[in-house]
């Protein structure tokens, strides 16, 4: 997979997606096509600036780069910090999410991580940034799983998003591994069949333990049976040619976590092989059309590589060094 670049592709392909969906974010599908057509906008600008999606993706992404070791021990404080990091950033100024501003607020004075996430959160901005997770070659799939639902956890503790955090990463690391696009919602249902009961203690320590969860399995089953149910919506619905709707009218508008990673698939799945097109339909959307769009564009790279995108616009997007030097790395 090296050949084609295939985290290179998906690093670049998740600020695509990003900057294509910024400036349709907060609109409405029909102001959208009004602006761009039916097939949404696909035209990158020059420069193509990011949204908080890529910001917070490059902070997981170089707290994975800088530890020595992938447990929790290690990540906890370099995940913290990065965080802080972006929180703190007056480049933080591209309408960021108030779970992440709030937990990050919470992070800074110091105190236990599962204190300080928003435990009734599953909003996207838990699996917007986790596709670094799902590029790393030599994390085998438990501590992917780890990893994702730690990154997540510090800022969004509600179930569902930690579930559907680790899915996209596993979704990303199915398809640099060559399973073909179309059998990634099958394998990601099968993965919320298997881990249904599964409560990751060593990653998440206590954090199940709120006024409603009774134990942990009830706690995790809470979100793997919600993200099922949205993996069967989607499932109904991959067949289907591109209708030129909204496609967020079919498996949610994004803006928690498992439709987010539901639209994204759906989106990514109509235009396999056009993913230009793809990310246009993913950024025209009544949803949360950045999210959407940056998850449809990791997912097609890590399946295509580098080669996919027009090679002209790795010279124009916001970061581009950094997603450079971590892609390479990750190649």
């Amino acid at each position: 997979m090296g050949q084609v670049r295939a985290a290179s592709g998906s690093l670049f392909g998740l600020a695509y997606g990003d900057a294509l969906g910024k400036p349709t974010e907060f609109r409405t599908y029909p102001q959208i096509v009004r602006d761009h057509g039916p097939g949404g906008p696909t035209r990158l600008p020059d420069p193509a600036l990011v949204t908080d999606d890529t910001q917070m993706a490059l902070a997981v992404a170089w707290a994975l780069h800088d530890a020595a070791e992938p447990s929790p021990e290690e990540l906890e404080p370099l995940l913290r910090a990065r965080f802080l990091t972006w929180a703190e950033s007056p480049d933080n100024n591209r309408a960021p999410g108030m779970t992440c501003l709030t937990a990050c607020a919470n992070l800074s004075e110091g105190g236990p991580w599962q204190r300080a996430t928003v435990a009734g959160s599953k909003g996207c901005g838990a699996n917007m940034r986790v596709t670094p997770v799902g590029l790393i070659a030599s994390y085998d799939l438990d501590t992917l799983g780890g990893v994702a639902q730690l990154q997540a956890g510090l800022t969004h503790g509600h179930p569902t998003g930690l579930a559907a955090a680790e899915l996209t990463a596993l979704a990303v690391r199915l398809l640099r591994d060559g399973t073909p696009l179309a059998d990634v919602p099958e394998a990601l249902r099968d993965h919320c069949a298997d881990q249904r009961t599964e409560y990751r203690w060593d990653w998440l320590g206590d954090l199940w333990e709120r006024p409603g969860a009774t134990t942990p399995e009830d706690f995790a089953a809470r979100g793997w049976d919600e993200c099922a149910a949205a993996l069967d919506t989607l499932i109904r619905h991959a067949g289907r040619r591109d209708d030129g709707g909204d496609v967020s009218a079919l498996t949610g508008e994004g803006w928690v976590a498992e439709e987010a990673l539901a639209t994204a698939l759906l989106a990514a799945l109509r235009h396999p092989d056009d993913p230009v097109a793809a990310l246009g339909r993913a950024a025209a959307t009544n949803g949360d059309s950045d999210s959407i769009a940056c998850l449809a564009g990791a997912f097609l790279g890590a399946a295509g590589g580098m080669s996919i995108w027009p090679a002209a616009w790795a010279e124009r997007i916001e970061y581009a060094d950094q997603l450079d030097l971590l892609g390479t790395a990750w190649d």
